[in-house]
This record gives C-alpha cells, structure tokens and sequence, in this order.
C-alpha cells in the first residue's frame, strides 16, 4: 500500500452547470439497465494554445462507474466529466435503481452480473480501446460490486477504484443502525414503501445531504434541484422502495458469507491496480476500514480526504479524479517497458 498520488493534467474548468450526460438501455442477464455514456474529450489544450484536435497519441481509455445503495448514474455526472481527458466513460444504473427496470432478484450477485455484462459490452465496442480492459469505479454498494467483479473478470479490469466501499463490517454505523435491523425483517420492504410516500422529495434530499456529505454546503443548487427531481421519478416507480430495502437487505446478507466467498478474502485475490477513497467524515461506511481494505489489496494506493463524506466523487471530484488519473498514468507507463521489450524481441 502506498499514498495515492494526484495527476497533474489539465482538467477541464467549471463552465456554469453541466446537466447529466445521455444514455441509453443496454441488455444484461437479467432484462437490461439505463448506461449512461461520458464522451471522451481529450487533454485540454494548454493555456494560449489554439483548441485545435488532441494530438493523436494522446490516451484514449475506457471506465466504468457503479454507484451505490440509492444512487444512480447521475452520481458520476461531473466526475465523469473531469476524467473525459483520458476515458470514454460509462454509469450504469445498477437493476431497480435510477431508468433501470428491476431484477427477478435482489442480490449483491444480481449486481455483479450486470456489471460485468456491462464491461463486456463496453469492451466489444468498436472505436478506440476496443478489445482493451476497462478502469472500474464503485462508490459504497458499488464498490463491494466491483471488489467482486474485479476478482471474478481479471481479464475486464485495467484498475480498480473502490469510493467509500461497503466491505463487510459487524458492528454497523450509527446513521443506519436502526434501519438495517428492520430491514432484515419479513413485510418491511412494502412498509418501506408506504413509509417512503409520506416524507417529501425535498425532505429526503436533504436528510441525504446531512448524512452523506461531510459538508452538504459544498452541493450546488442545481445538484440538489437534479436530486429532487430524480426522487420524484423514482417515486413513480411501483418498485421504487422495495428496490432500496431489498437491496440493502442483499448487502446485509453477502456480509454473512464465511469462507472464500467473503468480500474480504475476495478483495485478497484482485489483481488489478486499484485506488482506495475515503472521506474522513463518511458516517456511512467507517473510514477506519480504508487503510485496511488497501492493506488487503496486493497492489493498492491509499487517498484519505479531510472533511469529505461518503460521496467523494460528488463532494471532490477534483482530488478524486486525479488520484484516479494518476493511478492510470503509473499503469500505464508500468506497460510501456513491457511492450517496448516485447517489440524489440520481435525485431530480433
């Protein structure tokens, strides 16, 4: 484990509000899922230079971010959108959540398997990094996702980016205590549900806000005014409540997994590169467990973020992104000799 390092390109500037990138339903096991697709922009061009074409060795990669337990490809909006220097980027909204449609089954393995059929379509894509494995990202549910998937599908991974993941844990956070044990319960996720419909759109946003970021003042209005708005169409989704208490009850019962199928066991055997975030005020997800999930990765870079929440990604996407840019550069410059050794022995 090592200190995450930050990238020093250019990163496009803020330029007023930048509204949620387009996407389209993309078939998976089990029905199809909403993606959400961040074009790749190339480097920008430094400053007093004409904005002409990016020169055409310029990296041209692609990612894939998975949000978490509520959440939705909207999540990544501009982080997607700093991280279009390098990437081609896609969000998927995990089965139930977000444009998504739900599964047969709420499971943390339900998930995987789409993300992993969503890698495979991305990686089957004709253009630039065709055939090429994909930098992974996941925030929360979405990081034990991609923990799992990144052991399953070595052959789908460039890197691993795990945001705030939810590893098992056994004594469970203040901010869901009570939640989780009622969630475990027969009948809850319909109660749930007409729970849900008597507390505002604007209400639950901001109990959100208080809960998930370190400092909600740093949200921008229009993000709270997407969020609202998004909670309304969720809400008139018939499966709506059920998909969040559903899958929070998947989560809990994957922490019950002994053995080789334990996430933590799992995350021992991942071989890709991987980068892990934490905010140090995440109420959610102890951020005492970052520098032991890096120290279980064999090949990890450890960035902790003071007075950031649960949400990195959506409260820093600056640091966030460059750390992960880092981590693609140093993999990518950790290839180059090996390929520059491999064309001279052809040569030979």
């Amino acid at each position: 484990m090592t200190d995450a390092r930050l990238s020093d390109v250019p990163l496009p500037r803020p330029g007023g509000h930048l509204p949620p990138w387009p996407g389209a339903m993309v078939p998976v096991t089990d029905g199809e899922v909403f993606v959400r697709h961040t074009p790749w922009c190339g480097p920008v061009p430094a400053e007093g230079t004409p904005d002409d074409a990016p020169p055409a060795d310029a990296p041209r990669e692609r990612a894939l971010y998975v949000h978490g337990l509520g959440g939705a490809a909207t999540n990544w909006t501009d982080f997607a959108g700093l991280l279009a220097v390098r990437f081609d980027g896609w969000a998927l909204d995990l089965p139930g959540f977000g444009q998504s449609a739900p599964p047969r089954r709420y499971s943390v393995q339900g998930h995987v398997q789409a993300v992993v059929d969503v890698l495979e379509w991305i990686v089957a894509r004709p253009g630039p990094g065709q055939g090429e494995p994909v930098h992974l990202a996941g925030n929360s549910l979405g990081g034990l996702v991609t923990v799992l998937v990144a052991a399953r599908r070595p052959d789908l991974v460039a890197t691993l980016t795990l945001i705030s993941a939810a590893m098992p844990v056994y004594r469970v956070p203040a901010a869901l205590d009570r939640a989780v044990a009622l969630v475990l319960l027969p009948g809850i996720p319909a109660l749930a549900s007409r729970r849900l419909a008597t507390i505002s759109p604007e209400q639950r946003v901001r109990g959100l806000l208080q809960t998930c970021f370190g400092d909600p003042s740093r949200v921008p209005p229009e993000r709270i005014a997407e969020a609202v708005e998004e909670t309304r169409r969720r809400d008139a989704q018939p499966w709506s409540g059920q998909a969040l208490t559903r899958s929070l009850r998947g989560l809990m019962t994957s922490y019950l997994r002994v053995g080789r199928a334990n996430a933590w066991r799992t995350a021992a055997s991942v071989q890709a590169p991987t980068l892990v975030v934490w905010g140090d005020r995440d109420r959610l997800v102890d951020p005492r467990l970052a520098p032991r999930l890096a120290g279980v990765l064999p090949d990890s870079r450890l960035q902790v973020q003071a007075g950031v929440g649960h949400l990195a990604m959506l409260e820093a996407p600056e640091p966030t992104a460059r750390a992960v840019l880092a981590l693609a550069e140093d993999v990518a410059a950790r290839r180059a000799p090996e390929g520059a050794v491999r064309s001279a022995a052809g040569q030979a």
